[in-house]
């Protein structure tokens, strides 16, 4: 999986994929990633797919009642938003070499961006 926690992404399936302005014109929707999880490959992003749940009430939540929070999408819905190209891009890997001032070369993989060459950190 090539996505991780902090990433914006941009959602490109399912009932959340475009959000209407006043004008009633259609912009895809892009989020934060909150959380991953790489076993059921799944991905939860900010303010998409928000349910609602009925909690009752306890010690930290007096109140109860219902709650929204987002619930998890399929991380195939989603693709990584490439701030260079300002596009949804594909992700690859590169080996990056690097010395230390001891002179031991160190290397590293780093995703990058298919369409600007763009590193992700």
């Amino acid at each position: 999986m090539n996505i991780k926690t902090g990433d914006t992404v941009v959602i490109i399936a399912g009932k959340d994929r475009f959000t209407e302005d006043k004008k009633g014109a259609k912009t895809p929707r892009t989020g934060k990633v909150l959380a991953v999880y790489p076993k059921t490959n799944k991905v939860k992003v900010e303010g998409v797919n928000i349910v609602k749940k009925h909690q009752k009430p306890t010690q930290e939540n007096q109140q109860g009642g219902i709650v929204e929070k987002e619930a998890p999408i399929d991380a195939s819905n989603v693709m990584l938003w490439d701030p260079k190209a300002k596009k949804p891009t594909r992700v690859g890997i590169k080996v990056v070499e690097s010395t230390d001032k001891n002179g031991k070369v160190t290397k590293t993989k780093v995703r990058v961006s298919k369409k600007s060459d763009y590193e992700f950190k």
